[in-house]
């Protein structure tokens, strides 16, 4: 945990941030809520792609405990969505990974997803949607400062 001391310009600043990641979070959900899969269906299946994680690595991507994360796995194993594999890295373990039709529902959220926010930015000015552009390596370097999430 960071034990830096931040001043009150700081604080302030972190405070509007949170509140704007926190709006945006639930303007997906509330996009999701129309779908069949959830978010967290959408974010196991997204850690699953490109070779798969373990139960352990999807549950603290989600902030959630293994029994949690394991039902949403099961929920996909069912819908045929993810399968699970032997770890080739470590023969105790298991791997979830995407089938073809996991990859297919990843990719079919993603488009919706894009062209429900793509018209949102639509109603911004050049300048907002500038804004939103330069902006964007910042939420990168943030998201990838301290967290273990590499979607």
């Amino acid at each position: 945990m960071n034990t830096y001391q931040a001043d009150d310009s700081l604080l302030g600043l972190a405070q509007s941030f949170r509140e704007a990641l926190r709006q945006s979070v639930y303007v997906m959900r509330r996009l999701d809520s129309e779908e069949q899969l959830s978010s967290a269906q959408l974010g196991v299946l997204k850690m699953a792609l490109d070779g798969g994680a373990r139960v352990g690595e999807i549950a603290r991507n989600l902030g959630v405990k293994v029994p949690s994360a394991t039902e949403q796995i099961i929920k996909l194993e069912r819908a045929g969505l993810v399968k699970r594999e032997a770890d080739p890295d470590d023969s105790r373990a298991v791997r979830v990974a995407a089938t073809a039709a996991g990859r297919a529902a990843v990719e079919n959220a993603d488009r919706r997803r894009n062209e429900f926010i793509a018209g949102i930015l639509a109603t911004l000015s050049q300048g907002e949607r500038d804004a939103v552009e330069a902006a964007l390596p910042v939420f990168d370097k943030i998201a990838n400062l301290n967290s273990p999430v590499q979607n």
